[in-house]
């Protein structure tokens, strides 16, 4: 691995657990398409593939965004915040949604007025077609 990219991850402050958030944006429309968290070795892997690699803390393992959908990231650029404890990944969405429930971006419910939340947007996909198992 390039030494500067060594250089760059080893600026990452990641918190007690090894982990910093990510917030991954469509790199056309500036979209937040979802938040997740890298440990050092995923940010790595992400930096080499140029697909979004993440650590997830329920199943602790590392895993790669699209494995089981095919809806895979194409990583477009990354940059790190001031405080150095958190990246923005813009990447080329690959298939419709980047959620697991079948939307394009994560923040697909919006609250009302009332308190309630509103769904914004129309679903990509049936989530119970595509996963083994729908968490």
């Amino acid at each position: 691995m390039n030494k500067k990219i060594l250089k760059f991850v080893e600026q990452i402050k990641f918190d007690q657990n090894g982990l910093v958030p990510a917030i991954i944006q469509d790199y056309k429309d500036n979209k937040v398409l979802m938040v997740a968290y890298m440990n050092k070795e995923s940010v790595l892997k992400t930096i080499e593939t140029k697909k979004t690699y993440f650590y997830s803390r329920s199943r602790q393992k590392l895993w790669m965004k699209g494995e089981e959908s095919g809806n895979i990231q194409q990583v477009k650029e990354i940059y790190i915040d001031c405080d150095n404890d958190c990246l923005l990944v813009k990447v080329k969405q690959k298939g419709e949604a980047a959620c697991h429930t079948g939307y394009r971006s994560c923040f697909y419910r919006k609250l009302t007025n009332n308190g309630n939340f509103k769904i914004v947007e129309k679903k990509c996909f049936d989530p119970e077609k595509v996963y083994k198992q729908v968490k």
